[in-house]
């Protein structure tokens, strides 16, 4: 429920909260925003630190064995997974406790493209 909830918020900001000054004069727009903002804010950080722990705690148990011949793809695609959720909880967790902005990617297209990746890699995981 709570990577739903992160990945339903990227999936509205970039698709739908994006195009509201194309409807809206600047400062309509801007005041739109920071309204749904206000209430995202006390949900969706934490729905991220849910899925990121969740996802660390899952990691060592699904993971499995490596075996002689090295790593199966099953454990390559996780591995690049984890890479990528954890980039996002550290991420989310430098915004939410120490209220250190992302250095490069200030925009939620990046978060969002790494979701999608990750969305991707879980269906070619079990292929």
């Amino acid at each position: 429920m709570a990577a739903f909830t992160y990945g339903g918020f990227l999936f509205t900001d970039n698709l739908f909260m994006a195009k509201m000054s194309k409807s809206l004069n600047p400062d309509e727009a801007a005041k739109a925003r920071e309204a749904i903002m206000m209430h995202v804010r006390k949900v969706v950080p934490y729905a991220l630190l849910v899925t990121v722990g969740t996802g660390i705690y899952m990691f060592p148990t699904i993971f499995g064995e490596i075996k002689e011949d090295g790593l199966t793809r099953f454990q390559i695609l996780l591995s690049i997974k984890a890479f990528l959720g954890l980039w996002l909880g550290i991420r989310g967790f430098n915004q939410l406790f120490f209220k250190i902005n992302p250095w490069v990617f200030k925009s939620h297209k990046f978060p969002f493209i790494l979701v999608i990746i990750i969305i991707i890699l879980s269906q070619f995981m079990y292929v």
